[in-house]
């Protein structure tokens, strides 16, 4: 499985951005999908996770809310909708798949396979 991140960008303080994963294969009652984000001097943090079987979402608390993950089945396509923005929400962002159906309760299961990530600044 092959996931390509885009969408990421220079953005100001709460404006809005959308990132986009492709993947390579249908994702559909396979695998979970989320993202996660690293930021300068940080380790990567898990932000959202989705499950395939039912579509169930979760997310890591600074996000809810304001993040929103969804996905476009015909398009093998998993989006990542972040409203205001903050500076702290600066990192490279990276699309993540689970070889397993669901987020295993967790909105940051340990992904099995990764995309190679999308930076994302919010600076004015």
């Amino acid at each position: 499985l092959q996931l390509v991140e885009s969408g990421g960008g220079l953005v100001q303080p709460g404006r809005s951005l959308t990132l986009s994963c492709v993947s390579s294969e249908s994702t559909v009652d396979r695998y979970a999908i989320g993202w996660v984000r690293q930021a300068p001097g940080k380790e990567r943090e898990g932000i959202s996770c989705m499950s395939s079987s039912d579509s169930r979402t979760y997310y890591r608390d600074s996000v809810k809310g304001r993040f929103t993950i969804s996905r476009d089945n015909a398009k093998n396509t998993v989006y990542l909708q972040m409203n205001s923005l903050k500076p702290e929400d600066t990192a490279v962002y990276f699309c993540a798949a689970l070889n397993w159906r669901d987020c295993r309760h967790s909105f940051d299961p340990s992904y099995d396979y990764w995309g190679s990530g999308t930076q994302v600044t919010v600076s004015s």
